[in-house]
């Protein structure tokens, strides 16, 4: 119960800061980040890799700002839509146009190998749903975490990672493994910031000044959870196509991504 605490107080810190930021945000990304994501005329296609979302429930219903919706929702649809553009352009994987939205209460979530989690720093699955994502996980599911910041987060995320798999701990990936080779070689990563950088100057948030390629693997040795800690891809691809947005954070937030979805299907 103390933990459980510690982690809601924590939440409740992260909230004021994220209200914070919501109000000193520059007009220039607000207004295109409210505006939404086009629908393509090809959206209905059937293809043979689809971006899945993961809609999950939040502390206290989510953080303020932006993320009204549930921190499930940032970044879209625009980052989802963008990055698959990138994985028709840079692969031969057909790829969807358009995102699909599943969630642990339905069983379509099996329907969809590779899985996309935004601010897990911020999610609070019950138990019902920790048993869903670890049957999900363990029938050769993948999923990649992106986006959630520094110690407090880390801890959250690990909570409910600890319902989802435990006993299964989370270590860091290997210079050598296939994820940082099956397409891309990755022999040089760095941090990639959001556009939060442009109001602090900083390309961290919170204590996370360093960031982590970290994963959970099954038995066999196959990475079911990619993480991204003290990163933000998904700003990356949302923002690549803006003038303000450096274009060596992008690149590498579309070759991570890239070979992700690669070794989801791979290995």
């Amino acid at each position: 119960m103390r933990s459980r605490n510690i982690l809601a107080a924590a939440v409740a810190a992260l909230t004021l800061f994220g209200a914070a930021f919501a109000l000193q945000r520059g007009r220039s990304f607000d207004d295109e980040e409210n505006s939404p994501a086009p629908m393509p005329a090809d959206a209905a296609e059937k293809t043979e890799y689809t971006f899945a979302r993961l809609k999950y429930p939040s502390y206290r219903g989510g953080s303020m700002g932006w993320s009204m919706r549930g921190n499930w929702t940032v970044d879209w649809p625009k980052a989802d839509r963008q990055f698959v553009q990138g994985v028709r352009r840079l692969s031969r994987v057909h790829t969807r146009s358009v995102e699909q939205v599943v969630d642990l209460e339905s069983d379509d979530l099996f329907n969809y190998p590779w899985l996309y989690v935004v601010e897990p720093g911020h999610w609070d699955l019950p138990e019902n749903q920790a048993r869903k994502l670890r049957e999900y996980l363990e029938r050769g599911g993948f999923m990649m975490t992106d986006d959630f910041h520094g110690t407090f987060e880390w801890e959250i995320f690990m909570d409910s990672m600890g319902r989802v798999l435990p006993g299964r701990p989370a270590v860091d990936v290997e210079e050598k493994d296939a994820l940082f080779h099956v397409l891309y070689d990755l022999d040089e990563r760095f941090q990639v910031p959001g556009i939060i950088m442009f109001y602090t100057g900083r390309t961290f948030e919170y204590d996370g000044v360093d960031p982590k390629w970290r994963a959970i693997y099954d038995d066999k040795g196959r990475i079911m959870v990619a993480i991204g800690h003290n990163m933000d891809l998904g700003d990356a691809w949302e923002w690549a196509d803006h003038p303000r947005y450096p274009e060596r954070y992008a690149s590498l937030a579309y070759r991570v991504g890239l070979n992700y979805v690669i070794y989801s299907m791979t290995h």
